[in-house]
């Protein structure tokens, strides 16, 4: 599985009611589209929830590097290229996935976390480490789902959940989840990845 994100910062003073109705017009084209697990279309709005910017950040779990490729290399990312300008688009590599027990469930809001790797770090103890996170953020936090992934290029891990409530304080950056496609979700292998 890959995790994939990418961030649109946007001007302090930008309508996000755009970035809503983007969603809500285009939101659905991915519902069916195949090798994904989920895209969850991500927003912050400066001032709330602690962020101090607007952006528009959607989120992808992908089922498959094919349809990983086919979106990046096809007409619908490239519509968001002729938007916005080409983004950065961040990747991982999942080490673990985690539902809750309502996996039906619609989430609210997302978080998402950042965290350096250190060079003396054990890395099977820190991959361990990082799979019993997404696990405890399900079971015990209450997380819809939860994913642990790694960029082996920077030794940079990314800690993301999605909430059908408000999410507990101080996990990380906390977005508003416009809308949620998730056409192969049910197919994602749970647990650790390895």
């Amino acid at each position: 599985m890959h995790a994939m994100q990418y961030e649109i910062t946007l001007p302090a003073d930008y309508d996000m009611d755009v970035i809503r109705h983007r969603v809500a017009s285009k939101g659905h084209l991915l519902d069916t589209f195949p090798g994904l697990g989920f895209k969850a279309y991500l927003m912050r709005e400066r001032g709330r929830d602690g962020s101090p910017v607007n952006q528009y950040a959607p989120f992808y779990l992908w089922n498959t590097a094919e349809g990983m490729n086919s979106f990046l290399w096809g007409p619908g990312f490239q519509g968001l290229v002729d938007d916005f300008g080409r983004p950065v688009v961040q990747n991982w590599t999942v080490l673990a996935y985690e539902e809750g027990d309502a996996p039906g469930a619609v989430p609210r809001v997302a978080v998402r976390r950042h965290q350096r790797i250190p060079a003396p770090a054990r890395l099977p103890e820190l991959a361990g480490e990082l799979a019993a996170e997404a696990r405890r953020l399900v079971r015990e936090g209450g997380a819809s789902s939860a994913l642990a992934a790694v960029d082996p290029r920077t030794w940079e891990a990314v800690h993301f959940s999605l909430w059908e409530h408000e999410a507990p304080d101080g996990l990380g950056d906390v977005f508003q989840v416009l809308h949620l496609s998730s056409p192969e979700r049910e197919k994602l292998p749970r647990g650790r990845q390895w």
